[in-house]
């Protein structure tokens, strides 16, 4: 590479944290939705009808990996590569990923997923830490994409509620 196609190389941090609370759906029900490949299915999918799944993969176990990789209509690759660190099933779930795009590492992060009774539903406590590459993403980006597939998640779990609606912060 000459000097004027090498990237320039950085590393912005970033944290956010996103809460929901479904009023009457359990917390078993809610960490379910996270769980299986099943239940990922119905809500951490395509952002739009702009992008196809290529690939999915779920092994939900300490230890264990999940991928989801994807193709928009622009021919833009997009993937999802996480390996689970601990899970307390119907409490918690702490993960790491990586995104890349083109298969070029654009962002590591640490998640945090906490499932809390609240009366007869749950409090979800999401917080991300992040390592945002080369410039390719920033935590801002990230954090309205997180939130984007949060309110998918919160549509999922309507099927499983009575209640009209979702708290959100």
């Amino acid at each position: 590479m000459t000097p004027q196609t090498e990237p320039t190389r950085s590393v912005a941090h970033g944290v956010f944290t996103i809460e929901r609370t479904y009023a009457d759906v359990r917390p078993q029900r809610v960490f379910d939705a996270f769980a299986s490949i099943e239940g990922k299915n119905g809500w951490f999918t395509a952002p739009n009808d702009n992008w196809d799944i290529v690939e999915r993969t779920m092994d939900f176990r300490v230890g264990g990996r999940e991928r989801l990789k994807g193709q928009w209509k622009s021919g833009m690759v997009t993937e999802f590569d996480a390996t689970y660190f601990d899970i307390i099933p119907g409490e918690r779930i702490v993960y790491t990923y990586e995104m890349h795009l083109d298969a070029r590492k654009i962002s590591i992060s640490l998640a945090t997923l906490e499932f809390k009774a609240s009366g007869a539903g749950t409090r979800l406590i999401m917080t991300e830490q992040g390592a945002f590459l080369d410039g390719f993403d920033d935590n801002g980006s990230r954090e309205r994409g997180s939130r984007e597939i949060i309110d998918k998640l919160s549509a999922y779990l309507q099927r499983f509620s009575h209640a009209p609606a979702v708290q959100r912060s």
